[in-house]
């Protein structure tokens, strides 16, 4: 599925978790998710356990991950040896 049309599963509310990103209008918010699967949780057990959560949410916060991580910059920061 392309980029675009995954990232349009992913929506922000006001009113829910504080304008976080969620999943689909839905009171899961993609750092939720991010979190699972950082911890080892697989694709499965979080479909088995989100019954509506299809696989191309999952997708789709992978992707909205990546999207931010891809804007970072990162300027190194050199400290000068003090005598």
């Amino acid at each position: 599925m392309d980029g675009k049309i995954l990232l349009d599963r992913i929506t922000v509310n006001p009113d829910v978790f504080g304008g976080k990103p969620i999943v689909r209008g839905r009171r899961l918010a993609v750092e939720h998710v991010l979190d699972m699967l950082a911890a080892g949780d697989s694709e499965d057990s979080l479909l088995e356990n989100y019954p509506w959560l299809e696989r191309d949410d999952i997708r789709a916060c992978l992707a909205y991950a990546q999207r931010l991580v891809g804007h970072e910059r990162v300027e190194p920061f050199i400290l000068s040896a003090v005598p």
